[in-house]
This record gives C-alpha cells, sequence and structure tokens, in this order.
C-alpha cells in the first residue's frame, strides 16, 4: 500500500520540508485496483450500456460447473450468461418474433480476442444450452491472465469460444 503526506489529504498548501515530512509518506491510501471493482459493460438491443461490476456480479444467482479443459478436469463458480444478459434489453417476445435469429452476441476480451454466438445459442426459447461466465476456478478467483470474467461454455469440444479477461458482451443484429 502507498502512502500520502497528511498535508494532501488535508488540503493544507504546506511544504513536506517544512513540516518535517522531507519526502517520508504519512498516510497510506489503497491502490486503484482495491478501490475500482472488476467490470464489465453489457449492452442490449437498445444499445445503452450497463456496467456489471464484481458487486453486481456477487447478486446474481450464483452456480457451479465442472468440466474439462485442456484434459484437465476444473470447477468454476460464476453466474448463467442468461442471467447476466437479462439485465439489457433483449431480443425476445412478440416485437422481436421475426427478427430474433439475426440478432447475436459479440464476446470481448482485454486482449482483442472475440467470440460470437448466434441469439438462438442463448435464447432458451430455441435451444437450452447453459452458458457462464464466472469468476473463479476451483475455489480461487480467477488469475489476472484469466479474469476478472471469464465466459465458459462447457459442450465445446475446443473451448474456442471460452474467453478470457471479458470487458464487453454486446447484442447486436446482423444486417
Amino acid at each position: 500500500m502507498k502512502l500520502v503526506p497528511a498535508f494532501i489529504l488535508t488540503g493544507i498548501l504546506v511544504s513536506p520540508v517544512a513540516l518535517g515530512f522531507q519526502g517520508q509518506s504519512m498516510i497510506p491510501y489503497p491502490n486503484v485496483a482495491e478501490v475500482v471493482p472488476a467490470s464489465a459493460t453489457v449492452t442490449g438491443v437498445s444499445g445503452n450500456p450497463v456496467i456489471l461490476t464484481e458487486f453486481d456480479f456477487k447478486k446474481l444467482p450464483q452456480r457451479t460447473v465442472t468440466v474439462t479443459t485442456s484434459g484437465t478436469p476444473a470447477t468454476f463458480q460464476g453466474v448463467l450468461l442468461a442471467d447476466v444478459l437479462a439485465k439489457v434489453d433483449l431480443p425476445v417476445g412478440e416485437k422481436f418474433h421475426k427478427t430474433a435469429a439475426s440478432y447475436y452476441l459479440s464476446v470481448e476480451a482485454k486482449d482483442g480476442y472475440r467470440a460470437v454466438f448466434a441469439w438462438a445459442e442463448l435464447d432458451s426459447s430455441f435451444m437450452d444450452k447453459p452458458v457462464y461466465l464466472v469468476n473463479a476456478r476451483d475455489g480461487k478467483p480467477l488469475s489476472d491472465k484469466e479474469g476478472p470474467f471469464m465466459l465458459v461454455v462447457p459442450d465445446e469440444k475446443r473451448n474456442g469460444r471460452w474467453v478470457r479477461q471479458v470487458t464487453a458482451l454486446t447484442i447486436k443484429q446482423a444486417k
């Protein structure tokens, strides 16, 4: 944890040397990563984004899924992607009866990796295939390389649409 001279926090404009600090820090302040929660942007069909923070994530119904990845069993903890997407407007209902199949979900990662899901793969009225947004593996938070959020698709053979370091989930319509 880094420290800040007291005169900065109190607004007193006095030289630190005059106060006897001579470059010494006195009051701790937290690392930015400790203050700003992990988040991902979720955008529905209207284009209005919702920021999903780790605090919001923890309020959703928690799930556990055990899968094999790279030949090794792993247990992930997180939420159903459907519960995350329920936070935004979706291409469901009578209004989208004729166009729902033209929508897709784009999942973006911090490193630029992207995966796409046809809306029919995610909409339970078409198919019931669970997809998970997770934040823990084998009871521990995801590593910096994997998290803070990761998309897990249990039934995929190659894990090609598993996305580490998820930053955005966006519903779009194919034109």
